[in-house]
């Protein structure tokens, strides 16, 4: 009598209790993660899932040993994503990011501690290398007033008394995102902090078999749905009545509709509006044969960023000779340098031996040739020369980074940008380019 479909029911009846990325069989499960649709995409692509208790178990691992091999007695997380990453728990991940009452404490012996909003701890107890959820974490004024500097003894005590219990005598402590007192806190504790975005970004920056499993199927989820926009835009914009919002609307509801789980920015823009760049998308009603850039900046399916630009030309007529120049000239640039990248490559090689851009495009070219990406843009940043710090990123690239590549074409003065933007797995002997989604053709002079 007290037996409820509810309690028993599955998102694949024919499966048993697990589903094939080895997560509960449950509709109702706390974890969030992909969708049927996702999931039966994945399967007509022939995708394999990854298996999420391998991908955890492979992050806690990574992050003790990081933690160990630089004499740490722990490391304590404010940072969302990196929270995401050690425990694959979310709880509001955007308000958290200003609001921080998560926080993650992971001892030189693994234990890990999870602080949680007071009546959510139940969030990550489907993880079991969480061993312990507890609350107190909120150290922000909103919350706490003017006795924060009460709550902040409170939570550094717990985090002394827990390291006194795991790593006796170890007084160094590495620390993301502290908020002020926070960290006068735990300095008055006794802690030696340091540096633990170092060692999130580090530990972050290679990834396991389970991850890239994951981003495989995230990239997917990512490019049905810049499909499903591009559809969208062509089909619309002729009407002469939709704008930038409506389109980068349709990406907002694609991703979500197959489990993922936001976007970071608003990076669309139509004509003149995509030079600069950086100008995100508004209320424009697109017109009839004008370009169309974007940057995905998406957190998909099982949190993974996927992180590609395209330019599409939207018009019935032929797009001008400098805007084929300028796509065939980014296409160029991204490919030229992907062709850079295999494992032992030092990053101030990648800037010393990059391909270069005209001119007339060197003041407007984006940020950065290439940058890390997992849970989000990530470590390491590759710098164009002129912009390289001696001495910031002289490291190697190793098997499991993955990294996009960049390419920003546009006049100063001009009335269009081309953005371009693929992401690329470091292999054992090179790279495989993730990114599978066409460059327009009309841009590539093709039509």
């Amino acid at each position: 009598m007290n037996t409820h479909y509810r309690d028993t029911r599955k998102i694949d009846p024919t499966r048993g209790a697990t589903l094939g990325d080895n997560t509960p069989n449950d509709a109702d499960r706390i974890e969030i993660g992909p969708t049927q649709l996702a999931y039966s995409e994945w399967a007509a692509a022939g995708l394999q899932l990854p298996d999420l208790q391998a991908m955890r178990r492979f992050r806690w691992e990574r992050l003790t040993r990081h933690i160990v091999d630089r004499g740490y007695a722990g490391l304590l997380m404010f940072d969302p994503l990196n929270i995401r990453y050690a425990t694959d728990s979310t709880n509001m991940q955007l308000w958290n990011t200003h609001n921080p009452f998560r926080a993650v404490l992971v001892c030189a012996d693994g234990y890990m501690v999870i602080w949680d909003y007071k009546n959510s701890p139940f969030l990550s107890k489907f993880n079991p290398l969480v061993r312990e959820q507890r609350s107190g974490a909120d150290l922000f004024y909103f919350d706490r007033g003017d006795k924060i500097e009460v709550a902040a003894d409170v939570f550094s005590n717990e985090v002394r008394v827990l390291l006194a219990e795991h790593c006796p005598g170890n007084m160094r402590l590495a620390v993301d995102k502290p908020m002020v007192h926070g960290l006068r806190a735990l300095e008055a504790q006794g802690f030696e902090i340091m540096d633990g975005e170092e060692v999130t970004e580090k530990s972050r920056s290679v990834k396991g078999p389970d991850e890239i499993l994951a981003m495989r199927c995230a990239s997917h989820a990512c490019e049905v749905t810049v499909a499903r926009m591009e559809q969208f835009a062509r089909e619309n914009v002729p009407l002469g009545n939709t704008s930038e919002d409506d389109i980068w609307a349709v990406m907002h509801a694609e991703n979500i509709r197959r489990g993922g789980e936001w976007i970071e920015t608003r990076l669309l823009a139509s004509g003149p509006r995509s030079n600069p760049w950086f100008q995100e998308c508004g209320p424009r009603i697109v017109q009839n044969n004008e370009i169309v850039s974007f940057d995905t900046d998406l957190i998909g399916s099982y949190g993974i960023c996927v992180d590609i630009s395209r330019s599409w030309w939207i018009g019935d007529q032929k797009p001008r000779p400098d805007m084929i120049y300028a796509m065939q000239h980014g296409v160029e640039h991204i490919r030229t340098n992907m062709e850079m990248l295999k494992p032992g490559v030092m990053i101030p090689e990648l800037t010393a031996n990059t391909h270069v851009l005209d001119d007339k495009f060197q003041a407007q070219k984006y940020g950065c040739l290439m940058h890390g990406v997992g849970l989000c843009d990530e470590w390491p940043l590759v710098s164009y020369p002129d912009k390289a710090v001696a001495g910031a990123f002289d490291y190697a690239l190793e098997p499991g980074m993955t990294l996009c590549v960049e390419a920003l074409v546009g006049e100063v003065g001009g009335d269009f940008s081309i953005k371009l933007e693929d992401q690329v797995l470091i292999t054992e002997d090179g790279y495989e380019n993730l990114t599978k989604y066409p460059f327009d053709e009309a841009l590539m002079g093709l039509t």
